[in-house]
């Protein structure tokens, strides 16, 4: 994509969007609701029309090539499957249209059927299968042939925790097994960093970040990406610093190598914060919540109008309103320019 631009009146949905998308990678757009993902996604599909720019696939403008001209498979959110045909006449609806030959659709909806566990199912209407079942369909019938590119619009979510959790599985393994290139999707930052060769972070029709996981998290390029990823997401504290001492609050920490006077952003993930004895680290303050995870202890501590998350050891105990010190990690500290909101780099 060149330079897109989607708008409709004085509303911009995608504003001047560069992205090249690797052969055989599996991209996930990734941000909230509004942020210009699936307009992005409709675009590629030619269920929308950019406003300025061009969209390639491969060596193909296809700006003014119809939908059924783009070879592209798309998974929907609400499945999209005919009530009145049957699993084996859903999945094969593709390849009716194409002409394809009835003994060589047969064996190819059989193949598609067999991948993602479909097999006894074939002579079911959807209304006779689970939610999980009906995605598998959809997911079957994309898979039915090899396009060039595959389209996933938050194809899990309509599926309880659990399945989601087996799908995101049976989608990395599919990937791998047919390496045909993905667009995908989410909302949803862990299908996101399960999935994902690459993550575009989107705000308000911009890419704010394109890295792999590894890097969107460890490496965070705005406030934003900071915010919008992790679970919890990053403790983010404004403060005033003052050649090299940080004050927000009753935390105070010194050593930033920050010259003069400036306001910024502190950044810390509740992973890199510790809880230890009052009147131990960089600030003392009463327990707010603790929640255990299973792995861990997640302790919430409140501190002036912000709260301030730390995971602990599942072993560890505390009380509400019990005063307990947070240490931090200097090594795994974030700052962020308040006014800007762009990274600090020491």
């Amino acid at each position: 994509m060149k330079s897109v631009t989607k708008r409709w009146g004085d509303f911009v949905g995608v504003r001047d969007l560069d992205l090249t998308v690797e052969e055989a990678e599996f991209l996930v757009l990734l941000g909230p609701s509004g942020c210009g993902k699936t307009t992005t996604m409709r675009m590629v599909a030619g269920l929308e029309a950019p406003s300025a720019g061009e969209i390639w696939i491969g060596d193909d403008l296809v700006n003014d090539m119809p939908p059924r001209e783009r070879d592209i498979a798309m998974v929907f959110q609400n499945y999209g499957l005919y009530p009145h045909m049957s699993v084996r006449d859903n999945i094969g609806y593709p390849l009716k249209v194409r002409g394809v030959p009835r003994a060589e659709a047969a064996r190819l909806v059989e193949a598609s059927a067999a991948r993602v566990e479909l097999g006894p199912y074939l002579e079911r209407k959807p209304s006779q299968l689970s939610g999980g079942q009906r995605q598998r369909v959809a997911l079957a019938r994309s898979l039915v042939r090899r396009p060039r590119v595959f389209l996933m619009d938050e194809p899990l979510s309509n599926l309880d925790a659990k399945l989601r959790v087996v799908m995101r599985a049976e989608l990395k393994h599919l990937h791998h097994e047919l390496k045909v290139t993905t667009i995908y999707v989410t909302h949803d930052q862990m299908e996101a960093m399960t999935l994902a060769t690459r993550i575009a972070v989107m705000n308000k029709g911009v890419i704010q970040q394109l890295a792999t996981p590894e890097t969107i998290y460890n490496d965070p390029a705005n406030l934003f990406v900071a915010d919008f990823i992790g679970s919890p997401s990053m403790n983010l504290l404004p403060g005033l610093v003052e050649d090299g001492l940080f004050r927000a609050g009753d935390l105070t920490l010194s050593g930033l190598a920050i010259a003069g006077r400036r306001d910024i952003v502190l950044g810390v993930r509740p992973e890199d914060a510790e809880i230890v004895g009052a009147g131990e680290g960089v600030l003392t303050a009463p327990v707010y919540a603790f929640e255990l995870t299973g792995d861990s202890v997640l302790v919430t501590l409140e501190t002036g109008a912000r709260k301030i998350a730390a995971r602990a050891d599942r072993h560890f105990r505390c009380d509400i309103g019990q005063p307990v010190g947070l240490a931090v990690n200097r090594d795994r500290l974030y700052l962020f320019d308040a006014a800007t909101e762009q990274r600090i780099r020491l």
